[in-house]
């Protein structure tokens, strides 16, 4: 259920901006109409109303995903409050410069944050920060501990040179060619990626019973 709700923002992104691009006439016209104010210029071009569209209705889900666990007195985990702010930044930048090559580094940014962050507290603070999300859940050896924390960290730092090699070299000038990456090749990878590691932890923890 969880992985649906991360997921939310991501399959409103996508349906929005598959939507635009069917109905250029009709997203063109939404983003006039109502996004004219934020936009520099005053308007954008047909042709880039769909991502722009799709950007907007990202930034909502995101905030509304926050504050549904706010309402709902839940934890806010430190990640989302990472995408919230990059989605804001970045796609904000994207909705005023009617440029999409900002909410193309979004994911990039995303994926670099957290890598910091679990670099940072493995080197500098001392600390496994997977461990302190998952080790309730399991346990394992200090030393495949670290494994996992450098094996996220090596992860999510290669799907941001990905995303920026299919952004701007793959795919460059192709938008809805990234948009399908982003949606179903990152997302893909980083499924697989998932699996592969608790296919690996689990042998660990057959080892340890």
């Amino acid at each position: 259920m969880k992985f649906l709700f991360d997921l939310f923002p991501v399959v409103l992104f996508f349906g929005v901006f598959r939507w635009g691009e069917n109905h250029h006439e009709q997203s063109h016209a939404l983003v006039q109409q109502y996004l004219g104010g934020l936009i520099a210029g005053g308007g954008a071009t047909a042709a880039q109303s769909p991502i722009i569209l799709a950007t907007v209705v990202g930034i909502i889900a995101t905030v509304l995903q926050i504050g549904y666990l706010l309402v709902r007195r839940r934890k806010v985990d430190g990640m989302l409050w990472v995408s919230a702010a990059v989605i804001i930044v970045m796609g904000g930048a994207t909705i005023y410069l009617h440029d999409e090559n900002f909410i193309k580094w979004k994911p990039t940014i995303l994926y670099w944050a957290f890598a910091a962050i679990l670099l940072f507290y493995q080197t500098v603070m001392g600390k496994n920060l997977m461990k302190s999300v998952m080790g309730e859940a399991m346990k394992l050896p200090e030393p495949v501990w670290r494994q996992v924390s450098w094996a996220w960290i090596c992860f999510l730092t290669a799907l941001g040179f990905l995303n920026l090699l299919m952004a701007f070299v793959i795919f460059k000038g192709d938008t809805s060619a990234w948009v399908n990456f982003k949606v179903f090749g990152a997302t893909g990878i980083f499924f697989l990626f998932v699996v592969a590691m608790g296919v690996m932890l689990s042998k660990h923890m057959e080892e340890e019973a």
